[in-house]
C-alpha cells in the first residue's frame, strides 16, 4: 500500500512529530512515538477537521493529517482488505509478463485477473526468484521493458535463512537505477517488492 505522511501525533496525551505509514493491514509510527498497530486493534475510527482519531488498547490517538487525507486513510483502515491483484496493480486490462514459476496459489489467482499473461511483453512484470542467479536472469529478461518504465514486482521468500533477501534485492536493482516503490505480502511464505525506473525531475 505504502501511503505515508509526516504529521503531529497525540498518543494518549503524548504529543510528537512522527512519520506514519499506512501499510496493508497495519499502521506504523516512527520517530519520537514508535508503534505498529494492526487494523484489527483499531477501534472507533473518526475523521475530524484536523485529521484522524481512533482508539487502540484503550488509548486515544489523533493524527493531524488534514480532513481529506484522514478520510481516505479511515476508509482503508475500516474497509475490507484489498485483493492481492489490486495490491499488485493487476486490473482487467493488464497484461502481465511472468518470469519464473508462479507456483503460489494466491499469486496464481491474482495473475488470473489480468487480461493476459505473456513471457515477453506486458504492462507489468511479475518475477518469482529464489536465488541471486534467478534474480540476475529476471533482470536480464526484463531489461528492455524496465528501460521503458514498465514496473516489476520481485516475488521472493519471506523471513531469514534464504539465499536471497530484501537488502540484496534492493541493492541489486537500485544499482541499475531502479527504485523500490511498494511492498506487498503475497502469502504466508512470499512477499514482493515493486521497482520502477527512477524518474528524472
Amino acid at each position: 500500500m505504502g501511503r505515508e505522511a509526516v504529521c503531529t501525533c497525540d498518543w494518549a496525551g503524548t504529543v510528537a512529530e512522527v512519520k506514519v505509514l499506512l501499510e496493508t493491514g497495519e499502521l506504523i509510527l516512527r520517530g519520537e512515538i514508535r508503534r505498529r498497530v494492526p487494523f484489527s486493534a483499531i477501534k472507533d475510527v473518526q475523521v475530524g477537521s484536523d485529521g484522524l482519531c481512533f482508539k487502540t488498547g484503550g488509548e486515544r490517538v489523533e493524527l493531524v493529517l488534514g480532513a481529506s487525507r484522514a478520510a481516505k486513510w479511515a476508509e482503508t483502515m475500516i474497509g475490507p482488505p484489498p485483493s492481492l491483484a489490486r495490491k499488485l496493480g493487476i486490473k482487467g486490462e493488464t497484461v502481465v509478463c511472468a518470469i519464473g514459476s508462479i507456483d503460489d496459489e494466491n499469486l496464481k489467482a491474482a495473475v488470473a485477473e489480468a487480461a493476459g499473461v505473456s513471457s515477453t511483453d506486458g504492462d507489468l512484470i511479475v518475477a518469482c526468484v529464489d536465488t541471486r542467479e534467478s534474480l540476475e536472469t529476471a533482470i536480464k529478461r526484463a531489461g528492455a521493458a524496465l528501460l521503458k518504465g514498465v514496473p516489476i514486482w520481485i516475488v521472493y521468500a519471506k523471513g531469514s535463512g534464504h539465499s536471497l533477501n530484501e537488502a540484496a534485492i534492493r541493492a541489486r536493482l537500485r544499482a541499475d537505477g531502479l527504485m523500490d516503490t511498494k511492498v506487498a505480502s503475497v502469502s504466508s511464505g512470499l512477499t514482493a517488492l515493486r521497482f520502477s525506473k527512477r524518474t528524472s525531475h
